[in-house]
């Protein structure tokens, strides 16, 4: 029982950290079209096949089209932001997703696992959610001795290496068919240390800079994506994007555990959101 406790407090320890870092992000930030970014071909080529869509924790960054996708995130200002662009949002977490198994044919989740406690039961609910043969879209950060401040400031729970990455989207029923080297994170890490530096101590100043200089100088000269069969070459890469394929024999073995796993999740989360809905925020 106490060993159940102390992970509640700690799924919720980190979903607090998280919720304050974007909710102080994405007050002062502006929404940026899913066009705009490097991932748009890879995205435009998916959607004539792919009707129902959900994207979680786009902030406000959302890589699917604003219309006709369903959006999760735990962060009020950007669901607000998305609603007002008329998109359909509901305030939630990767780990307990509010909708039947099996619903989407396009599911995205950038630069969300690894910011989970629990990474496998974000990958089972991602999994579960995805049709069969369904297309699911991921990032994530590679090899824990990149690990940096920055990694700290943003909620990072992990940096992952490549096989262990592969194996555990296995044991979820997602095959790896495409990926490229992602993200826009500065190479530079003491310009990485300046740049948290100033968001800590001086955030409008900081904010000023990121949402009028930095990132439309990111976007704009963001590298094209160059997708490659299976996964890339990771060698010094910090980042990957992977285009995985839901396996259509989805109640694999691991599939069924991860049921049991999902329900103790479910407790798990249903505490957390109890603790933010005291706060006056429903996750």
């Amino acid at each position: 029982m106490n060993s159940i406790l102390s992970k509640t407090r700690s799924d919720f320890n980190l979903l607090e950290a998280n919720r304050r870092f974007y909710d102080m992000l994405w007050t002062d930030a502006r929404l940026i079209e899913p066009e705009r970014f490097n991932t748009w071909p890879l995205v435009r080529g998916l959607i004539p096949q792919s009707q129902r869509r959900i994207e979680v924790a786009p902030g406000l960054r959302p890589r699917l089209p604003i219309e006709g996708t369903q959006f999760v995130d735990i962060s009020v200002p950007a669901l607000a932001r998305l609603r007002e662009r008329g998109a359909s949002v509901v305030q939630g977490t990767v780990s307990s997703l509010p909708f039947p198994a099996g619903t989407f044919d396009l599911v995205c989740a950038f630069d969300i696992v690894e910011h989970i406690d629990d990474d496998d039961l974000a990958l089972h609910e991602l999994s579960r959610v995805a049709a069969a043969d369904a297309d699911v879209l991921l990032s994530a950060p590679l090899d824990p001795s990149h690990w940096t401040v920055f990694d700290e400031l943003v909620g990072h729970r992990r940096r992952y290496k490549p096989l262990e990455l592969l194996a555990k989207l296995a044991e979820h029923g997602l095959s790896v068919e495409r990926s490229a080297v992602y993200g826009m994170r500065p190479r530079s890490s003491h310009l990485v240390n300046i740049g948290m530096w100033v968001l800590t101590h001086h955030r409008e100043r900081a904010m000023w800079w990121y949402n009028r200089v930095m990132m439309p100088l990111g976007v704009r000269f963001q590298k094209k994506l160059i997708l490659t069969p299976g996964m890339v070459d990771t060698e010094k890469v910090d980042e990957v994007l992977l285009v995985c394929r839901r396996d259509s024999a989805s109640r694999s073995k691991a599939a069924i555990e991860g049921q049991d796993r999902a329900r103790a999740g479910s407790a798990s989360n249903s505490e957390a959101a109890m603790a933010l809905a005291r706060k006056g925020v429903r996750a």
